[in-house]
């Protein structure tokens, strides 16, 4: 065309959809575009999606989960049917776990076990606990375990040979070891009390030998000597320590103990409330050596976080290890720390405590930093599914975009080039929207759901509003999941036939 003064694009910033986009679209953005990356000096063609059934046919996927074991990594599949597969198994055709009626799961893993919590998507499942699988291919196992019972054995005590186990009354107990490190509360149901007499070793008899198959040692608890004039009968109302000396093996049913009192150091009283069954949340994290499970019911439930014992992942203290939000009928979605602070999220409000070196239930009640703005089911950007994010700041997805989040919501959101893309999801779908974050690559991944499209936001020249650049990847299946592998590979999963 005659005076035609061409315009030359030199680089492609990706897409813009925001509702004035035919008047407002940057020169160097698209309002469409596809199945692009972004190379260096410009765009090519993404690489393709490769099948894969684990050639055993793993179909009808509703989520994947990136498990990373001791020394090497596998996924975790859950199906249409409440199966959930190790693909790393001796037998991976064979389930780890079967819950009927499963459609999510919480997952965390710890020491190379994977701790699974089955979900609806919105709370656990009720009458449903928490799992532990040890990676190896034998079905997961309810975590925690019951301490002993009179049914098991009833415990007797008696003054023995010549020794020095302190005058006055003694009361003595069981606890459990199972084969994750598990110490179990304090039994059996009805303790022994015997009063010695200074002079004397104490004989136990009908020592419990546990059902379960979980259990591979016991150990001997007992309380220093209680003076006569102020015991008051209360079996289970005096402190417990651990006998030097005093782990058994699982078929012991009698053993000789001789101790001194200042010999017993180790307290075990943080045994008496502890939870045998963990209940099922819909989520499941790490704030400081301790796991979080959240949202174990609908209704009141839903507001509760429980927190472990720090170290002990399954020791939940059924009075102190439970922090409480004000219920609302707005379920807790996710809890996340971040320099030292436990970041606890529903839909539209975050909240905020943080450990005092005291039990949870008195870390303070936590503090609301956002009544407007909150992060959506698996709305944190995971660079791997432990749990990892940048050590300063997370990205987070909520109701408003995709945001960056540093103890508060940083604006305008990482989303702004394409908010309205943002816009056309329904409420419903942030229950099914998961992100990723590679750090490598620079790249944020993105579930749109149901609409069979994957978003792509890559920030190697920068993580601003303007600086990342956004496409879309399709497939030809609907997306239902996604994770990220130690490499880097991006796993994509369907509940469709490819």
């Amino acid at each position: 065309m005659r005076d035609h003064q061409p315009v030359e694009i030199t680089e492609f910033n990706g897409l813009w959809q925001r509702k004035d986009s035919a008047e407002s679209c940057p020169i160097d953005h698209f309002v469409d575009a596809a199945n692009l990356e972004f190379i260096e000096g410009g765009v090519e063609t993404r690489a393709g999606i490769t099948t894969w059934t684990g050639g055993i046919g793993f179909f009808n996927i509703l989520k994947v989960k990136n498990y990373q074991k001791v020394a090497s990594e596998s996924l975790l599949l859950l199906d249409s049917n409440g199966n959930i597969y190790d693909t790393g198994s001796p037998t991976p055709s064979t389930p780890i776990l079967t819950i009927a009626g499963m459609l999510d799961f919480g997952f965390v893993v710890i020491n190379g076990r994977a701790y699974i919590s089955p979900s609806t998507k919105v709370h656990g499942m009720a009458g449903e606990f928490v799992y532990v699988y040890k990676g190896d291919g034998t079905t997961a196992r309810k975590a925690a375990g019951s301490g002993p019972t009179d049914a098991e054995g009833l415990l007797a005590a008696a003054n023995g040979a010549a020794g020095h186990v302190q005058a006055g009354y003694h009361i003595f107990g069981i606890v459990y070891e199972t084969d994750t490190g598990f110490f179990t509360t304090i039994g059996p149901d009805t303790l022994p009390a015997l009063l010695c007499p200074g002079t004397a070793k104490v004989d136990l008899s009908s020592i419990p030998v546990p059902v379960s198959t979980a259990v591979v040692s016991k150990h001997i608890i007992a309380t220093r000597a209680i003076p006569t004039t102020i015991y008051t009968g209360d079996t289970r109302g005096y402190e417990f320590f651990f006998v030097p000396d005093g782990e058994l093996a699982v078929a012991a049913t009698t053993a000789t103990i001789n101790f001194y009192d200042v010999e017993l150091l180790d307290s075990a009283d943080y045994l008496l409330d502890i939870l045998s069954e963990i209940p099922a949340g819909v989520g499941l994290g790490l704030y400081r050596g301790r796991m979080t499970n959240w949202t174990q019911e609908p209704n009141d439930e839903q507001s509760n976080v429980l927190v472990s014992t720090a170290g002990e992942p399954e020791v939940f203290d059924a009075i102190t290890g439970i922090i409480t939000l004000q219920a609302n009928n707005q379920p807790i979605t996710i809890c996340f720390e971040q320099r030292e602070v436990l970041y606890i999220a529903k839909y539209s409000e975050t909240f905020a405590t943080q450990d005092n070196g005291d039990e949870p239930a008195n870390w303070g009640v936590p503090s609301k930093l956002d009544q407007g703005f909150g992060v959506a089911l698996h709305g944190l950007a995971l660079s791997l599914d432990n749990g990892g994010i940048a050590a300063d700041f997370a990205i987070v997805a909520n109701y408003s975009g995709i945001m960056i989040f540093t103890g508060t919501f940083t604006f305008p959101e990482l989303s702004w080039k394409i908010a309205e893309l943002w816009e056309s999801l329904e409420v419903v779908d942030f229950q099914d929207i998961e992100c990723y974050n590679d750090t490598i690559l620079k790249r944020l991944y993105i579930i749109l759901p149901g609409l069979q499209r994957l978003l792509v936001g890559d920030y190697q020249r920068g993580i601003d509003n303007m600086k990342i650049r956004w496409i879309v990847w399709t497939a030809n299946v609907e997306i239902t999941s996604i994770c990220l592998t130690n490499i880097n590979q991006l796993i994509i999963a369907s509940n469709q036939s490819i």
